[in-house]
């Protein structure tokens, strides 16, 4: 467009120039060689036109012929290279649609064609021909060769890479990815990689270096990064809380200031903050997170933040949580624990009955029980309780990848994925559980067969708690439940009903070993 531009403001130009010569007549006379020759300007100024055109014109013929044998050649190389690249376009095509025959033939016409070194496209071809053809081993000497070329190295990485992930060696996948991260950090599945072997290895500063590297490069967004950031945080001070406080202090508040909300950074930070004395800082903490979502955690600190507190100051800490987020379960938990402790048993059955209402689950029920206990001592009310509880939607708890724990942990135990964990009620009352000393899954309940539904003998369960009388003590109440839940799966061993295990996992908590007050159903 541009020569066609140029080429139009040359004509007009000259047109011009023509259209003032004309307007102006004269004669030029030139005198050459003993001769005078006398002519007009008009035919003077066409006959230099001419001369240039002449000369233009010869030195383009000449200029072609010189170029000749290079202009031929270069056709016939672009040829050749066209038909390279109609070949690899295609064999890509047919490798995506898992045609490995034809990927095959055209990987050979490509490398005839054009040459590996100029095109790796060609490399990446034959790998991924070969992979079609089930030669994995010749895929991973092709992956291997092209880690030695800088332009191809990423992509034998990514090869090797899932060749390895195909075969189960996770120490070999995540070497290659760490190599490629510590190229280009940018690289999704590289970054994912490396941190889950850092934060197994609970090399809590490299995972936090990979972030912020995933960071500056845009990779994730910034707040999935200060997500990111909280939780390595919060588990790095969780590591550093025996063998470095001072460190392990400074990585939960900076956890903490991430994500306010986060629960367990918090905790972890208002804990480490109180046992330096600093009781009111701790508090400002905690009630900042309380007031983002409630958590049983929260509760427990900041109602025990103080050692020498009598119960009622206990209760009364645990009535201000309440005015912070009020009409929620938690809160009415709270205060029903507190005053339970401190006798009020008016209060807390007021306040345990008002979370059954908001969010009725089997904490709240198994509150309720003590509470009937510890009051009036009637053990027909405390079965029917129980027998409630078990029927109950199961309290909230750190669920990930189907494991149920009782405790946060930064990385799920199935998959190693980083902050899995969430705080939400498990969607079926059969599961795996962590103990909360050990971490280590155990079986909570054993699968029913498919002739019997679960529910069914869970409420069967219930019905034989309910008629069976239970004890005043709480180590012979213990060795009743028991054996009601024995005679239920003794039950079931003679019908269709499932058998239950031995131990069906009712149990007391912490609480209880000090106090036969307290319920608890795992």
């Amino acid at each position: 467009m541009i020569r066609l531009l140029v080429f139009l403001a040359v004509v007009f130009a000259l047109g011009l120039g023509f259209a003032w010569l004309a307007d102006r007549p004269g004669e030029m006379l030139v005198t050459f060689n003993g001769y005078q020759y006398q002519v007009t300007l008009m035919v003077a100024a066409v006959a230099i036109v001419a001369v240039v055109a002449a000369v233009m014109i010869v030195w383009w013929l000449v200029k072609s012929l010189w170029n000749s044998p290079y202009t031929i050649s270069r056709y016939f190389r672009v040829r050749r290279r066209d038909r390279g690249y109609q070949a690899l376009s295609t064999g890509m095509i047919a490798a995506g649609a898992g045609d490995g025959a034809l990927a095959r033939k055209k990987t050979k016409e490509a490398a005839k064609l054009i040459s590996s070194d100029q095109e790796p496209l060609v490399n990446l071809l034959d790998a991924q021909a070969s992979l079609l053809e089930g030669d994995h081993e010749g895929a991973r000497e092709k992956f291997e060769r092209m880690l030695d070329d800088p332009e191809m190295r990423l992509l034998g990485l990514r090869g090797l890479y899932l060749e390895a992930e195909r075969l189960g060696d996770r120490n070999a996948a995540r070497h290659y990815a760490g190599r490629a991260a510590a190229v280009a950090p940018q690289l999704a599945w590289a970054a994912e990689s490396t941190l889950e072997e850092l934060t197994e290895r609970g090399d809590w500063d490299g995972a936090l270096k990979l972030v912020e590297a995933q960071k500056s490069t845009r990779q994730i967004e910034r707040d999935a990064a200060n997500r990111r950031r909280a939780v390595l945080l919060t588990a790095k001070a969780q590591a550093l809380v025996d063998s470095d406080p001072n460190a392990a202090r400074t990585a939960a508040l900076e956890a903490n200031k991430l994500a306010p909300d986060f629960a367990p950074a918090a905790v972890i930070a208002a804990d480490l903050v109180i046992r330096q004395n600093d009781v009111r800082k701790g508090s400002k903490i905690l009630e900042a997170a309380w007031k983002a979502e409630p958590h049983p955690d929260i509760a427990e600190l900041y109602t025990h933040a103080r050692p020498g507190d009598a119960v009622l100051d206990r209760l009364n800490r645990a009535k201000k949580l309440q005015e912070l987020k009020k009409n929620h379960a938690e809160s009415a938990m709270a205060v029903a624990r507190a005053a339970l402790d401190a006798q009020d048993y008016a209060t807390a059955r007021c306040e345990a009955e008002s979370a059954i209402r908001m969010d009725r689950r089997e904490g709240a029920y198994l509150l309720l029980a003590d509470i009937e206990e510890a009051e009036t001592g009637d053990q027909g009310k405390v079965r029917q309780l129980l027998s409630k509880a078990v029927r109950a939607p199961r309290d909230p708890a750190w669920v990930a990848d189907g494991v149920i724990s009782e405790r946060w942990a930064p990385v799920s135990p199935v998959t190693g994925k980083l902050d899995a964990f969430t705080w939400r009620a498990p969607m079926e009352r059969l599961g795996q559980l962590i103990d909360s000393e050990t971490d280590i899954p155990v079986p909570a309940i054993a699968a029913a067969p498919a002739a019997a539904p679960a529910e069914k003998a869970i409420d069967i369960v219930a019905d034989a708690a309910a008629e069976k009388p239970v004890p005043t003590n709480g180590g012979e109440k213990d060795k009743a439940v028991a054996e009601t839940v024995d005679e239920a799966g003794t039950i079931g061993q003679g019908s269709e009903l499932p058998h239950l295990p031995d131990d069906p996992g009712v149990a007391p908590d912490e609480a209880a070993e000090k106090s036969p007050r307290r319920f608890r159903l795992f």
